[in-house]
């Protein structure tokens, strides 16, 4: 199966797309203010768990808020956990906030 990531911004959501039949695998909410993202939930449709699709979805997100410079806030569970083992994205949330989000800052690693 292939995937396309879509900002629904009306929503306020990024939408995994299956290829194939055009629906809404799954989602990442989310809300912008001033130059920050807030990440507040990610869901996986029931037909498409199992199949490493909320990770796949929460990498997207992370490379997107990267290219529009936007600062990371994951206050969704499901972000805070894939920013912890997937360390390179650690530089997209604030520093002074590292401690919030249950990330490791630079001197402590």
């Amino acid at each position: 199966m292939a995937f396309t990531l879509r900002d629904n911004d009306m929503l306020e959501r990024y939408e995994l797309l299956d290829n194939g039949t055009n629906e809404v695998a799954g989602s990442v909410e989310y809300s912008i203010l001033q130059g920050r993202i807030s990440l507040t939930h990610t869901e996986i449709g029931k037909a498409y768990a199992g199949q490493g699709l909320a990770s796949q979805l929460l990498g997207q997100v992370l490379d997107e808020a990267r290219e529009r410079e936007l600062a990371v806030l994951p206050f969704c569970p499901f972000a805070q956990r894939y920013i912890q083992k997937h360390p390179g994205y650690a530089e997209l949330v604030p520093p002074q906030l590292h401690g919030k989000f249950g990330l490791q800052t630079q001197e402590s690693s």
